[in-house]
């Protein structure tokens, strides 16, 4: 019976790859376009991310430097307003975006950088990380500014909202009409494959290696079967509840897993200290002098900047969508509170990720830096491997914590899982209504891919998915530079509040002259909920 059900798991993923692969190649071939400049492999859509960063950190004045701060004084509750509009507090809805973007990137992504790009790679994903921090500023500035929000006083946000609305208020309705379009399709597509079936996947095959490997129960179809079916109820739960629940449970995992993880990394951080100086010479040493990486200091630079996008998905759009159902009246403090974001997840946990790597020196570390040389033979790409690589890392010092990391990788997956599940609901609605019979229709098969994903090997169509996340990244960034002027407008309008706040004035009392001035208001327009 094991034999026949095996037989049928394998027959059927099999179909599904041969359907899709040609499809998948197709796409990634036109998406992921790259060409060769001094042997390093550059993708132009790797190149769209960065350049939009340089350019919002220009126009913004480095906000991400000068207004750090502020952003930490925000999401701790100091400028907190009585009675705004919106469902979940700053904190709440910073770990609700952090849940979908900390997770494999950080752990596996981060291993397969320095395997190819060399320890110097980890200095351009911190480059890069920084440069993101403008990014998730502005789209998340937007996403505040044109939300709307219904009567029982949900929030629907995102890239299709201020896309349409704010690319009408410029003179640019038709354009605006297109890309608040295709927008919400590719992330509706990357949230039921990329964060959906991925995750599901990826996280049963985890918890099968450190149950057994390929004799564990959930190496089997019934045990993955059965694991899909209790992580789909899971998340129709927390999905019955809405952006509020999530943020009721992002806001305990999230940091209840990332200071595991971060104290992990510094446990073998200390464990070896006296390397410590030298791995952070070797990482900055090796950031314009790599050595046995493809392409020189190009390469490494394009391997750090292709990680790092990968992992922060800065200027994707989908972070607007849980950053649009913050409490408060002026857009542009979730955008600095936004900022934090690629801050958390590619300046510090990549940092911490890679730190413990090269001070642990381990077998598999030694084993990948020999393959990228070319004085050993193999393949130093792909996430397991990088999974792998890590774990490595953490067995030099702490052979216990391979377990733990298990542990973390399933609810990071977890954490992702619910928050994608919210962006790609929000995509659904705003494409098919808003009706109680759409949302449980998405839902369902929400849960249902869930577990599909867990049975399945679906490589080709996780990499297509990633292509259309990509493409969400072209369509929402260019209407983002239509809005610069706009989103400059309401940093101004917070940097003055926050000086008046901090003079001693109170909430009523800028309300009350902002209001004679004219420049009162909330953001977000009321709508009809049942349309």
């Amino acid at each position: 019976m094991e034999e026949e059900s095996t037989n049928w798991a394998d027959r059927f993923s099999n179909q599904v790859n041969e359907i899709v692969e040609p499809v998948s190649t197709a796409i990634q071939e036109v998406v992921f376009f790259s060409f060769e400049v001094g042997g390093a492999s550059i993708m132009p859509i790797v190149l769209w991310l960065v350049v939009a960063g340089v350019i919002f950190s220009a126009y913004f004045g480095l906000a991400q430097v000068r207004h750090l701060k502020t952003a930490f004084r925000i999401v701790r509750g100091k400028y907190d307003q009585k009675n705004a509009p919106g469902e979940v507090t700053h904190f709440q809805a910073l770990t609700s975006a952090l849940s979908g973007t900390v997770g494999l990137g950080n752990i596996a992504g981060v291993a397969i950088a320095i395997s190819i790009g060399g320890p110097g790679a980890v200095f351009w994903m911190v480059v890069c990380g920084l440069l993101g921090m403008a990014t998730k500023f502005a789209e998340c500035t937007l996403g505040v500014k044109y939300r709307e929000i219904s009567a029982d006083g949900t929030v629907s946000g995102g890239p299709m909202y201020y896309l349409s609305k704010g690319l009408a208020e410029v003179g640019k309705a038709g354009l605006g009409k297109i890309l608040a379009a295709l927008s919400p399709v590719m992330i509706l597509v990357f949230a039921f494959f990329g964060g959906n079936v991925f995750q599901s996947n990826q996280s049963v095959t985890m918890l099968a290696s450190e149950t057994g490997g390929e004799d564990s129960f959930f190496a089997s179809n019934l045990g993955a079967l059965l694991y899909g079916l209790f992580f789909a109820v899971v998340v129709f739960l927390v999905l019955i509840g809405g952006i509020k629940y999530i943020g009721r449970v992002t806001s305990r995992l999230v940091p209840a897993m990332g200071v595991m993880y971060v104290l992990a990394c510094l446990i073998v951080i200390l464990w070896n200290i006296t390397d410590v100086p030298s791995a952070i010479s070797l990482i900055f040493s090796e950031a314009f002098n790599p050595s046995g990486v493809a392409g020189g200091v190009l390469g490494a630079l394009i391997v750090g900047f292709q990680r790092a996008a990968f992992s922060n998905e800065a200027g994707i759009g989908s972070a607007p969508i849980a950053h649009s159902a913050v409490k408060t009246k002026r857009p542009a403090t979730e955008g600095l509170v936004a900022m934090l974001e690629p801050f958390f997840d590619t300046v510090v946990v990549c940092t911490m990720t890679a730190l413990t790597i090269i001070v642990a020196g381990g077998p598999m570390y030694q084993q990948a830096r020999a393959i990228a040389s070319g004085e050993a033979e193999g393949d130093v790409g792909g996430t397991r491997m990088g999974i792998e690589l890590t774990a490595d890392a953490f067995q030099t010092a702490l052979p216990w914590f391979t377990g733990l990391l298990a542990v973390a990788v399933i609810l990071f997956a977890f954490s992702t899982l619910i928050t994608w599940s919210y962006y790609g609901l929000k995509s659904w609605q705003y494409l098919f209504g808003h009706s109680k019979t759409n949302e449980l229709i998405y839902k369902t098969l929400f849960c249902g891919m869930i577990v599909v994903g867990a049975i399945m090997g679906l490589d080709q169509i996780v990499d297509m998915t990633d292509a259309f996340l990509f493409m969400a990244a072209l369509f929402n960034i260019i209407g983002i530079y239509f809005l610069m002027p706009i989103i400059k407008q309401e940093l101004n309008k917070v940097l003055e509040y926050v000086r008046r706040r901090d003079a001693g004035e109170t909430d009523e009392e800028i309300d009350a002259s902002e209001a004679a001035a004219g420049d009162g208001g909330e953001p977000g327009d009321k709508v009809d909920a049942t349309k």
